[in-house]
């Protein structure tokens, strides 16, 4: 007995409702890759379940597997329904690699059902959590489908690059691959295998379909199992191995797990055509009948598939020598072929409707379908051409986008750089360390190793953050309450400050760009502060909105216009002002350019005392993006 055979026992004679909660949840994790109709049933259990016995997790699940079934049952709007209530919870409450895992799945759900540009939002998504938090199990699965989404722009050269690099991610996982992993393997190589069909080399893609079906077959992965096999046998079909495609063939025809009739009917279809090519004409006509009975029980898109049946049959007629059958069905071909609106099937119909007549020396006839044939394949050829126009378009303005990404991203790079070496200013830094060599001197071990400790870690910190594009507002905090304390204790002995944020911020979750926040303190100190006594800053961060955080450093300084005057004289403060906030503000324009952010701006509030009109500071209003939210 198996271990799911083991489970399912246990769920039979399990009373206690938690344990069948948990159960369930193990059982549709396994079905969802194997039997959907089982797996269908259990998930109607499990959501009856959970409305006993809430589980965030188990909820969580529960959508990604319906959405996962649905999917694969083809009803890809009800899958967009329930991967959409899968995003919502997790975002809200989920961790980084639920997250992720959820923005991988909508991403396919979402290439089925066209939305091809949103495709790229979320796996941009789940990369840029990625970074934070490596994993070799989702570096590959974004991988994959990065490659379906090229492939649908029929970058065939970039598909195998991506695909082939998700193969290697997943032979570098030391860990026991899951279902779910062997699911995304399955769809790695049925995406090679379809770009060797298309560039016609069918060796390799017989190669690829057989690795397809080697592993749904080792690990029970049954759904859409019957259209690996018609890939499987078409391909061998084109390299004349007649044999073993008719043994893939007709193992699709037997795979009652996929509801669809159109693998089936496409099996028989190329069964039919494997045996005409041996000259075995009986067998052939049976498959072809059979293919055009399921064909005919479609209720969609089944004209152009039972114009191409009539066609074989008319190719069958023609060896067997009989004239009024192949009249007949050339005739009920371009019937079908009329209805389907394909303008290719169309003209091809109408040419050999035209060769026939022409042929028999019926050249009226032949004429007449002639005309028809050269207007189809004329507008056919317009056709394609215009799809061909829409086509370059689409692929034009997605390379456009990403080389406006990619120059982006080396902008905000090169000036984060440069934000890194106008982080600190010199003086700060020559201070500091001035301090600690006097607490050296004085032979105040401890304070100096204190000190020195606070100092590297600083150090360590802003290294660290240049090579981040966010960190969350609690690493922030800790970051700027360790610049301000060596700069209290070592530097300015009269110097206070407060770092405080209010109830709506979740410190520990909310992601915001690195390195935005301290040059305005450091220019608060360092310009505001340094001829005043008992000097103050003020540091708030508050929630503007939903995708803002409004950060205000007051200080109790001399004002900008008194110290205007002082950088006059001193330039070596005013270039280190104009460095520091000036690459901050810059890099604040490029995320709103890059991630589409609104109301991204920095201002400045003159404080003044209300009755004598003197300066009482200045306060900073920083407006920065929420990056990302993630639970750790």
């Amino acid at each position: 007995m198996s271990d799911i055979e083991k489970l399912e026992f246990k769920l039979q004679n399990e009373k206690d409702h938690r344990q069948r909660l948990i159960m369930l949840n193990q059982l549709t994790d396994y079905y969802t890759y194997t039997n959907v109709q089982r797996a269908q049933t259990l998930l109607a259990e499990l959501k009856i379940a959970l409305n006993y016995h809430p589980n965030q997790d188990i909820l969580q699940n529960y959508y990604i597997n319906s959405a996962l079934v649905e999917n694969q049952l083809y009803n890809h709007k009800l899958a967009g329904n329930f991967i959409r209530e899968a995003l919502e919870l997790t975002e809200e409450m989920g961790s980084a690699s639920q997250q992720m895992n959820v923005y991988i799945d909508y991403a396919g759900v979402l290439m089925n059902l066209g939305q091809h540009e949103e495709v790229q939002i979320y796996l941009d998504k789940a990369s840029s959590i990625l970074e934070m938090y490596p994993d070799k199990r989702t570096h590959a699965q974004i991988l994959c489908r990065s490659g379906f989404l090229q492939l649908h722009y029929n970058k065939q050269d970039l598909a195998i690059d991506f695909l082939t690099q998700a193969e290697r991610a997943y032979n570098d996982i030391e860990q026991d691959l899951t279902l779910k992993d062997y699911y995304f393997l399955t769809l790695i190589h049925s995406g090679l295998g379809n770009i060797y069909t298309l560039t016609q080399d069918f060796k390799k893609s017989s190669a690829e379909y057989l690795k397809v079906v080697s592993i749904c077959e080792a690990k029970g992965i049954k759904t859409r199992l019957s259209w690996h096999y018609v890939n499987l046998g078409k391909s061998l079909l084109s390299e004349e191995d007649y044999i073993n495609a008719r043994t893939y063939l007709k193992k699709a025809i037997h795979i009652p797990e996929d509801i669809s009739r159109s693998p089936r009917a496409g099996a028989m279809l190329n069964l039919g055509i494997s045996y005409f090519m041996e000259g075995n004409y009986t067998e052939a006509m049976l498959y072809y009948q059979r293919s055009e009975m399921l064909y005919q029980e479609s209720k969609k898109d089944k004209f152009k598939p039972l114009a191409m049946i009539e066609r074989r049959k008319v190719e069958l007629y023609k060896e067997l020598g009989k004239r009024d059958e192949r009249e007949e069905h050339l005739l009920k071909a371009w019937e079908y072929a009329e209805r389907s609106e394909d303008l290719k099937e169309m003209s091809v119909t109408l040419r050999d409707i035209s060769d026939y007549y022409g042929e028999y020396e019926d050249f009226e006839n032949a004429y007449v379908y002639q005309k028809m044939y050269t207007r189809f394949a004329f507008e056919n050829v317009n056709h394609i051409n215009s799809e061909r126009i829409k086509e370059l378009q689409v692929k034009y303005e997605v390379d456009k986008r990403q080389r406006e990404a990619e120059l982006l991203q080396l902008q905000a790079t090169k000036l984060q750089l440069k934000a890194l070496r106008a982080q600190m200013n010199p003086h700060f830094m020559h201070n500091a360390l001035n301090s600690i060599q006097h607490y050296i001197m004085k032979n105040e071990a401890q304070t100096a190793s204190q000190f020195l400790a606070r100092f590297a870690k600083l150090m360590r910190a802003t290294l660290e953050y240049s090579e981040l594009e966010s960190i969350s507002i609690e690493r922030e905090i800790e970051f700027l309450e360790d610049y301000l304390q060596i700069n209290q204790k070592l530097r300015f002995d009269n110097l206070s400050f407060s770092i405080k944020t209010s109830n709506e911020i979740e410190e520990d979750i909310m992601n915001i760009p690195t390195m935005i926040v301290q040059p305005y303190i450091e220019n608060a100190i360092e310009h505001g502060l340094r001829t005043v006594e008992n000097g103050n800053v003020q540091v708030y961060f508050s929630l503007l909105d939903d995708k803002t955080i409004l950060c205000e450093v007051t200080d109790n300084g001399i004002g900008r216009q008194k110290s205007q005057e002082l950088q006059e004289e001193d330039n070596e403060y005013g270039n280190h002002q104009s460095r520091g906030t000036s690459i901050t503000e810059k890099r604040l324009e490029l995320l709103q350019l890059s991630h589409n952010f609104e109301n991204l701006k920095v201002s400045y509030d003159d404080l003044k005392n209300s009755k004598t009109g003197g300066s009482e500071g200045t306060k900073v209003l920083i407006h920065m993006p929420i990056v990302e939210t993630i639970l750790k």
